[in-house]
Order: structure tokens, then C-alpha cells, then sequence
């Protein structure tokens, strides 16, 4: 594959502070990281709480670990729709995603109002947008975003070519999703992936909790993954986001638990 298309996403790291994160991606030979502004981890690992919002000496180190290793943030996670609130009171988290040189945030809808959302979307993607950054929206059973169908509607609702869509295989499959529809995207709709892959799950609480906490190595589970990379952009960045609490709890520490989801995202993600 290409490696500079990979990363690894900060779900897959339980809380992992942010400059060894960067070290582990380095080691790791991958470029590219998510994160969020904070982080809350698995309090069996020890690892201790942060904020990249209040700690500019973390920020600092942050950018010198990025520096001396060539790893960047590709995506800056966080900027969730939800009841009641308004994505203008993100703009300080904003600027501070834009200080550590993120491109693009990412966006979910957990505002059951679907008209609400859609407009929060674009106030958002407006915002990102004055500082530079894309946005994308990820598309996750459940929510008021739960099929593709309606993560088009949004992307066509905001009417942006910066807001776009981020697929992530898991999510996917459970909407019912397959591979002919991301081919009859538009050119541009996506933005970013996520891969990972999943057993069969029966009920939608088991599902969350899974997806959340118990994915499984690309390649091991149910998805036709190799089907669906091919249909993504040659371009996008693919973003590992493996969780395996199981692993971490028994002790299996981050480099040993992401080795295997690398050397089968190199396998299988298209050169």
C-alpha cells in the first residue's frame, strides 16, 4: 500500500497521552494520527487524563514530538451535534486544532432533530472553514446520521465542497451500505475512512458497545473490506480504528495490540 495514506485513530488507543501517541505512529511507520482535545482513558491503563485545551505546554510538546518524527494529526475529533448546543461555541477548540496543524475535523449527529443538525453542520463547516480546515460527517447507525442515504442529504443540505463524508467500514456495514453504493458517490462526497472490522452483532446496544470498545483486525471479521477499500478515493487517508479493550485489559500493551491492524491495513489497502 502506500503508506502515507494510513493512520491511527485515537479511539484505538484508550486515552494514550498525545506525545507518546505520536511516538507509537512513528514506530509503528504510520504518518498520521486523529485526536481529540481530550481524552478519557481506560482507568485500568493508568494513563493519565489530559487536555490539550487548557495545557499549552502539552500543545508545545506536542508539536516538537510531530517535528522530530514526521507524524501529523490528520483528523481532530470532537465537534459532536447535540441537543440544544451550537457549533459557534467551538470556535476556541478550533483554534487550537488549527495551532497543531489539523486539516480537517470530523462531525457526528447526536441531535435527533435532523433539520437542527444539518444546520449546525454548516455553521460548523463554516467555522473549519475560516481556519482553514475541511470537515467531515460520519455516518453511524443509531443516530439521527444513521444510513448513507441521509449523510448525502446533509452533505447536499450544507452545499460545501469542504464538508464531506468520512465511511467508516463498520459503521457502514451495519447500515446496510455495501460497495455499489460508495461507487455511485459523487466524485468528492468522501473525505476520509475508517477501517476496521466486525463479527456478526444482533441487537444495536451490542453494536455501540462493540464499536466503541471491541473491534476486531481488518481482515478478521465479516466486512468485505477489500471490496469496499477499492471503492474509496486513492486518495483519502485510511485511519485504523481498532479498539480491542479485551487486549488492553489483559495487558496487551498499544504497540503490540496495532501491529497486526498495520501490517493488515498494508495487505489490503490499495497502493
Amino acid at each position: 500500500m502506500n503508506a502515507d495514506r494510513l493512520a491511527i485513530e485515537y479511539l484505538s488507543v484508550f486515552g494514550l497521552p498525545p506525545v507518546e501517541f505520536v511516538r507509537l505512529a512513528a514506530e509503528l511507520g504510520v504518518p498520521y494520527i486523529s485526536t481529540g482535545l481530550t481524552a478519557m482513558p481506560l482507568e485500568s491503563l493508568n494513563y493519565p487524563r489530559f487536555s490539550l485545551r487548557e495545557d499549552a505546554e502539552l500543545r508545545r510538546e506536542l508539536r516538537s514530538a510531530m517535528d522530530d518524527t514526521g507524524v501529523r494529526i490528520s483528523l481532530g475529533e470532537g465537534f459532536l451535534v447535540i441537543p440544544g448546543a451550537d457549533c459557534r461555541d467551538f470556535a476556541s477548540d478550533l483554534d487550537l486544532m488549527c495551532e497543531l496543524g489539523v486539516p480537517r475535523i470530523n462531525t457526528l449527529g447526536l441531535d435527533p432533530d435532523r433539520n437542527r443538525t444539518f444546520d449546525q453542520f454548516a455553521i460548523l463547516t463554516e467555522l473549519a472553514a475560516e481556519r482553514g480546515m475541511r470537515t467531515t460527517l460520519e455516518m453511524m447507525p443509531g443516530s439521527v446520521v444513521g444510513d448513507l442515504d441521509t449523510a448525502v442529504a446533509a452533505v447536499q443540505h450544507v452545499g460545501r465542497p469542504d464538508f464531506q463524508l468520512l465511511i467508516d467500514t463498520m459503521h457502514l456495514g451495519r447500515s446496510g451500505a455495501g460497495v455499489e453504493q460508495l461507487r455511485a458517490l459523487a466524485p468528492g462526497v468522501i473525505g476520509y475512512a475508517q477501517l476496521s472490522d466486525n463479527p456478526v452483532i444482533d441487537s444495536m446496544g451490542d453494536y455501540l458497545v462493540a464499536a466503541t470498545f471491541e473491534r476486531m483486525v481488518p481482515g478478521t471479521g465479516i466486512l468485505p473490506l477489500a471490496d469496499i477499500l477499492e471503492a474509496l478515493p486513492a486518495e483519502v487517508i485510511i485511519g485504523l480504528e481498532v479498539p480491542i479493550r479485551s487486549q488492553a485489559e489483559a495487558g496487551v500493551g498499544p504497540l503490540e495490540r496495532l501491529r497486526p491492524c498495520v501490517a493488515a491495513a498494508r495487505a489490503l489497502v490499495p497502493a
